[in-house]
């Protein structure tokens, strides 16, 4: 099959054929009909995360953001077949641990993630381990340009809004308008929060306007707590940090009211290494809660696919560009200087 693959980090990725994907006793091949180019790809591809222990071993086909139609199933595989429709999380569960049993796929034991764990969809064919307890079979409304939107950012952006405990009419923040952000901003929006959209890039700003923002705060131009505490008059109910940055970390925090909750989606970058101060008086004065978000369980897609099947939400708005498999470095290298807008996606594999 032809494949993306990581032979050295930050540089362009090798693309040519590598052999095709066989399936074990429980796993399940998929045909990669479109696959998602996300910002944790470009983490992978810089090196980053070693200290969360999501140091990618190279050569590694990358991506974890896919829709497909299944190709083959292990001998063991009892609810997919061949010609099914399909996606899968980018978190992939055993099915047997305690978070898993309960429900908390996302939170598995012996959690695995494409692309950096092992082969991702950077390619033609992608092998999806305990196929009957990951793969998610996509409702008839639902095709598969969609399902790769969802596969990561959306689904994240998803669970994160879900985390918030955002209530309507309550004021949500989104600190960072890229996929993840744009996505909390569209959910949010859905569910009949104000949102208030955050970054340095005024086009982002807009972009989250046209998904459901009320208003944009541009960091390089305001002082983005003291404009959160006017527009909301006195602090945002919920916050969501979707870049891991420490400065954003901190005015999400602080700019919450009595009780608010800080929703930390984003992962750090080497200059942070998983290390960020928090105002820890403040949030013990206040009440605030902070807490992670991971992904989005197996057990809440039906909900999340539901909502899109319906027509109240559209993660295929957030598709900017379909591209070939071999403008991946291209996005990647755009990725760097944050030059990339909602969703680069791979639908031309050959």
């Amino acid at each position: 099959m032809r494949a993306a693959q990581i032979i050295e980090q930050r540089k362009p990725l090798r693309i040519g054929h590598v052999p095709d994907p066989t399936p074990g006793p429980h796993d399940v091949i998929v045909k990669v009909e479109a696959s998602g180019v996300c910002r944790s790809d470009w983490h992978a591809w810089m090196g980053d995360w070693e200290w969360i222990g999501l140091s990618p071993v190279l050569p590694i086909i990358p991506g974890h953001e896919l829709g497909g139609v299944i190709e083959a199933v292990g001998k063991e595989v009892k609810n997919f077949r061949p010609g099914d429709r399909v996606t899968t999380p980018f978190h992939e569960g055993c099915s047997h641990c305690l978070n898993c049993l309960s429900g908390q796929s996302n939170r598995c034991d012996s959690l695995q993630i494409f692309g950096f764990s092992y082969d991702g969809a950077y390619a033609e064919y992608v092998k999806v381990p305990n196929g009957d307890f990951n793969l998610v079979a996509l409702p008839d409304e639902v095709d598969t340009l969609t399902a790769a939107a969802i596969g990561c950012r959306y689904m994240t952006g998803y669970h994160g809004v879900m985390r918030s405990n955002i209530k309507p009419g309550n004021w949500l923040v989104v600190h960072g308008a890229g996929g993840v952000g744009l996505s909390a901003v569209q959910v949010a929006n859905a569910i009949g929060a104000q949102v208030i959209a955050v970054d340095v890039d005024e086009a982002k700003l807009d972009m989250a306007k046209e998904e459901g923002a009320v208003v944009g705060v541009n960091a390089r131009q305001e002082n983005v707590v003291e404009a959160i505490r006017e527009i909301t008059k006195g602090g945002a109910h919920a916050s969501i940090e979707a870049l891991g940055i420490q400065e954003t970390i901190l005015n999400s925090v602080t700019s919450l009211r009595k009780g608010g909750r800080h929703v930390q989606i984003g992962l750090t970058t080497k200059n942070e290494g998983g290390l960020v101060g928090l105002p820890i008086d403040a949030i013990t004065a206040m009440e605030l809660e902070v807490v992670g978000s991971l992904g989005n369980p197996r057990s809440e897609y039906n909900g999340l696919l539901a909502l899109i099947a319906q027509g109240k939400l559209n993660p295929k708005s957030l598709v900017s560009r379909e591209i070939a498999l071999d403008d991946v470095s291209e996005v990647l290298h755009d990725m760097t200087s944050y030059k990339t807008y909602g969703f680069n996606v791979i639908t031309q594999f050959k």
